[in-house]
């Protein structure tokens, strides 16, 4: 193995370390680790399709250990969370199926505005943790009315996270609260066994299209779970607004780069 080709793996293991790390603290890993799998494969002839299919891959492992650190509120949530499951797995399906069927030239003019959209909603992550926290002192009350929207967001938002991906938990969270829960933990461990489902579906169906690479999204997932430990031995000495700016600036420099690029 060369020193470049080294070091490229070098950089996307730090990064998917540093992808973990955000996730487990804050949200928004994708917007870290996804632009690096960009840059390598620039430089090793993997497509953005592909790049985006892998990057989904090496980051399910820290979804479902996120699901084992919400276990109790997901099986305090077991009705909801099965309710829930036809949209997100049928949702996360139908986003992967349009990516296999996007044409590369049309996903590469996309991509900047995913990663803006999905930057500007992080940077707003406040907002919607206070819209999350609305009335927490209150009972959850999911009316039937309730069920249905959320039901019709879930849809949506899973065939989002099915076809990209960033950005889709706090979505998640800003829906399930609209929908009327009120208990920051029960959103939390919905949205995280929701996410898991989503994850879960698209990544079959990219196994079967051959869009992974599987030796790259491995070692991703290797650096992901290292980050996301260590993140969360030691967060509370990490300054979150900074996390979080650091990581919409990145978000903001890589989208109009790729702007550039693509017109």
């Amino acid at each position: 193995m060369d020193i470049p080709e080294l070091s490229g793996l070098v950089g996307l293991f730090l990064a998917a370390m540093a992808a973990g790390a955000v996730n487990s603290i804050a949200g928004g890993g994708s917007l870290i680790s996804f632009p690096a799998l960009l840059a390598y494969g620039a430089a090793h002839d993997i497509s953005q399709r592909v790049a985006n299919a892998t990057n989904n891959a090496a980051l399910v492992p820290g979804s479902v250990a996120g699901v084992v650190g919400f276990w109790e509120e997901v099986k305090r949530s077991r009705r909801l969370v099965a309710f829930m499951a036809a949209p997100s797995i049928v949702g996360g399906l139908l986003g992967a199926v349009l990516l296999a069927n996007t044409p590369e030239e049309i996903f590469q003019r996309l991509v900047p505005f995913l990663i803006l959209f999905a930057t500007l909603l992080f940077a707003g992550r406040d907002y919607i943790n206070k819209l999350t926290r609305r009335g927490a002192s209150e009972t959850d009350q999911v009316t039937a009315a309730g069920g249905v929207i959320g039901f019709v967001f879930q849809f949506v938002i899973a065939t989002y996270g099915g076809f990209f991906g960033a950005g889709q938990s706090l979505m998640m969270m800003a829906a399930f609260s609209i929908m009327g829960l009120r208990d920051i933990h029960e959103i939390n461990g919905l949205k995280t066994a929701s996410a898991v489902m989503v994850n879960s579906v698209a990544l079959i169906f990219f196994a079967t299209q051959g869009l992974i690479v599987w030796h790259i999204g491995l070692w991703m997932a290797c650096g992901a779970i290292v980050g996301g430990y260590f993140a969360a031995r030691i967060s509370k000495r990490i300054p979150q607004p900074v996390l979080r700016w650091t990581v919409v600036a990145i978000g903001l420099v890589v989208s109009g780069v790729l702007f550039a690029r693509a017109f």
